[in-house]
């Protein structure tokens, strides 16, 4: 840290550099709350500004000069303007709640300020509400997004009852690490399993405008556990809820599914447990996965997509490429040409991500978090984006399409539902 201010990290620097005109570069995390009294929007307000000091970055904005991007402190913070009711048309009922979400995924943050805001929707007719938390990639990725909202604005709920913090309970997964030499010497395998197995055309290959539409999703915990267990080789809850995914897009695809090769590039955090609570920024990788479209059996899909999964985790494939691909930032132009090569949709079709949230219940100034989800903007030629994240005893499910490229976004939702339960009854014989 300077006088001048912090510059961002090569990972924040790049994916700020993403924005565009169609592109806002941020995150969303969607929180439902229990029906009750509205919420005092000035009590909330001054809740949040007392627990800033323990996230730098909610009162830095991003400078852009001759130099690098720096963060810099934000003069004349205003919590008004970061902590607001969402204004507009009315919000009774779930398809009220999904287009406010669109338009939120659509809008641009202020760069003038801090890049984070907490919209107030509601309340609905149920007398629930929602609260639209959405924040820059350049500031966080998913793991650090959560324990900014954890730092900022969420509880837990019946805090006689539990002792551990949101915090505590959603540790980061440890993955293997490549700091050794002769990691390097597996390179070419791991660029072979990874990047070299270009798929069929996809049809999420098209270019976007700024136009959002969300679905949203939801999976028992508990039920992705006891299908991932009763497997000959063990399934995670990611390997689980990928082939829910993949089954989703099977039946949406409709008779083109059989003839397409789709891959999921999965997001890896690289965060750690033993780390600043605090840290922010990027720290993430990715593996690439064949989603096995086609497969008329739903468990043959998991043990296949499991099978990959473990291999890559086994291999630290995700850590070898980011090692790699910061090596490669060193060379001039050469960082650009490798994440072109990444992020081709002949490598990957769309990107699955799974954070994990909090194990227990939170609130917020009181009031029960019911339902958590997570939306992560599309891409250009990658149309389509899918975002879980876990609560207490749920995941939730993210879809986030430009409906102009990818329609009827709300009706993959449902066929993942769907698969899902087919998925359970192949298992376990029942949808619970």
């Amino acid at each position: 840290m300077t006088d001048d201010g912090e510059f961002l990290s090569a990972d924040d620097a790049r994916i700020l550099a993403l924005e565009s005109s169609v592109l806002t570069g941020h995150t969303l995390k969607l929180m439902i709350l229990a029906p009750g009294e509205p919420l005092d929007l000035e009590a909330l307000r001054a809740s949040v500004a007392q627990r800033l000091g323990a996230e730098p970055r909610a009162t830095q904005r991003v400078e852009l000069g001759a130099g690098a991007p720096r963060w810099v402190a934000a003069e004349g913070f205003d919590i008004a303007h970061h902590v607001r009711r969402r204004a507009g048309g009315e919000c009774a009922t779930p398809e009220d709640l999904r287009r406010e979400v669109s338009e939120l995924m659509s809008e641009h943050l202020d760069r003038a300020r801090p890049l984070w805001t907490l919209d107030l929707i509601g309340p609905l007719a149920d007398g629930s509400e929602a609260i639209a938390a959405r924040m820059h990639h350049a500031m966080v990725d998913g793991i650090a997004g959560m324990r900014f909202l954890e730092a900022i604005l969420l509880d837990v709920h019946d805090a006689s009852r539990h002792d551990a913090s949101p915090r505590d309970a959603a540790p980061a997964p440890v993955y293997p690490s490549t700091s050794g030499t002769n990691e390097w010497i597996r390179l070419p395998e791991v660029i072979a399993r990874e990047l070299g197995q270009p798929g069929s055309k996809s049809p999420f290959d098209r270019p976007i405008t700024a136009a959002r539409d969300v679905a949203f999703a939801v999976a028992p915990l508990d039920g992705l556990k006891v299908i991932g267990a009763s497997r000959p080789q063990h399934a995670t809850i990611n390997d689980v809820l990928l082939a829910a995914v993949a089954g989703g897009l099977d039946a949406w695809l409709g008779a083109h599914a059989a003839h397409l090769d789709l891959r999921a590039q999965v997001p890896v955090s690289l965060h750690h447990r033993d780390e600043d609570a605090s840290a922010a920024g990027n720290h993430d990788s990715f593996i690439n996965v064949d989603l096995e479209l086609g497969t008329s059996d739903p468990l043959l899909r998991l043990d296949r997509i499991s099978a990959r999964t473990r291999a890559e985790k086994q291999a630290g494939d995700a850590s070898l490429l980011y090692d790699l691909f910061h090596a490669l930032g060193a060379i001039p132009g050469m960082d650009a040409v490798a994440h072109r090569v990444a992020d081709s949709p002949r490598e990957f079709s769309l990107a699955i991500s799974n954070v994990p949230g909090p194990r227990i219940p939170v609130a917020v100034a009181g009031r029960r978090v019911d339902r958590l989800f997570s939306s992560s903007e599309p891409g250009s030629h990658h149309a389509l984006r899918i975002a879980a994240i876990s609560h207490a005893n749920e995941i939730g499910i993210g879809f986030c399409t430009d409906p102009t490229a990818v329609p009827r976004v709300e009706a993959l939702a449902e066929a993942v539902g769907r698969a899902y339960g087919e998925l359970h009854r192949a298992a376990l014989g029942s949808d619970r």
